[in-house]
């Protein structure tokens, strides 16, 4: 095996997304694209699309501030939330990282222009990509044929036990053509972890994600959550994980991540009386490889980024370096 640098896409959103970038960030062979959702209706973020029209930032800006030089000074400063300031109430509780983006969209004209700015300013390793620019919300449908509309409401209803049956965009928007783009130079694709269907689902429902996944010859490889997420999710598995995946971007997930590890049994009594249980891995298709491991490793539900890591390494360099027939130089 000769190692050289590998152009990897990483798709998601929420805390999942960061926490694998800031794993991944410190291995210089890989060239890391952050492909994030941008459906986010809750918290400052929605706040700030109601009130200003803007596209929610919250998502994208935690994965800049991880690919930051400084990552530690930039969350703390851009992740502080604004007091109550006389004159200027609309402003408290927003962070500051939040406003900057939103400022810079509207000086701008051009999100994706911010984003790039704000990925200069921070002095990001990597690249960070909004799946589109085009507003939309996530709209689920149940078991028992009820809908909802919104990021919130969707966790909401299942957290109720509402069992989701059917997910898509509202009104359907499209890629961004330098995504797209960006896509084809992929060599591989990851996805997760996250809270599943309001933010790894919803950017694999925008129009054109599916055909560019069709493009990247490497592979797709899921991270499996460690928990489910609410009684809607009852009996959910890492194996249904990659169903929905599949059924959404028309091929195969290669292969699938999945956490052995366990925290106390006093922890998993208090995660169970939030209806949340740990995820099993369930009968995976004879198409996806299970990969195994010990990722959670302390009393709160957090995959230990470092492992992560590795795991990721690990299939990535045996998938595409181990088998290439002619080995190309390192990279400088």
């Amino acid at each position: 095996m000769q190692l050289r640098e590998l152009n990897i896409g990483c798709i998601g959103g929420g805390t999942g997304l960061p926490s694998l970038l800031g794993g991944l960030k410190s291995n210089p062979w890989l060239r890391l694209n952050a492909v994030v959702t941008m459906f986010d209706s809750g918290g400052s973020s929605g706040q700030l699309r109601d009130e200003l029209g803007v596209l929610p930032p919250g998502d994208v800006l935690k994965c800049a501030l991880t690919l930051a030089r400084n990552e530690g000074e930039a969350r703390r400063v851009l992740l502080s939330r604004l007091p109550t300031l006389e004159h200027h109430a609309r402003l408290a509780g927003h962070t500051g990282g939040n406003l900057l983006l939103s400022m810079m969209e509207q000086y701008s004209g051009d999100f994706l222009a911010a984003v790039d700015a704000l990925r200069a300013l921070l002095g990001c390793r990597g690249k960070v990509w909004p799946v589109s620019v085009e507003p939309a919300s996530i709209c689920a449908e149940y078991g028992d044929g009820t809908e909802t509309r919104g990021e919130v409401e969707v966790d909401a209803g299942q957290s109720r036990g509402s069992q989701v049956k059917r997910l898509w965009l509202e009104p359907e928007v499209s890629i961004h053509p330098a995504v797209a783009e960006a896509f084809r130079g992929f060599e591989a694709v990851i996805i997760g972890p996250g809270s599943f269907f309001t933010s790894l689902m919803p950017p694999l429902l925008v129009r054109g994600v599916k055909e560019a996944l069709a493009d990247v010859r490497g592979p797709i490889v899921l991270i499996a959550n460690l928990l489910t997420e609410g009684r809607g999710m009852a009996g959910f598995t890492a194996a249904d994980e990659a169903r929905w995946v599949s059924r959404a971007i028309g091929r195969p997930v290669d292969v699938v991540i999945a956490n052995t590890g366990r925290p106390s049994s006093e922890m998993l009594m208090r995660y169970a009386a939030e209806n949340k249980q740990p995820l099993e891995l369930g009968e995976l298709g004879p198409e996806s490889e299970p990969v195994l491991a010990r990722l959670w490793c302390t009393e709160i539900a957090r995959h230990d980024r470092r492992r992560l890591a590795f795991a990721v390494w690990t299939v990535l360099s045996q998938r595409l370096l181990s088998r290439e027939p002619d080995f190309q130089q390192i990279s400088s």
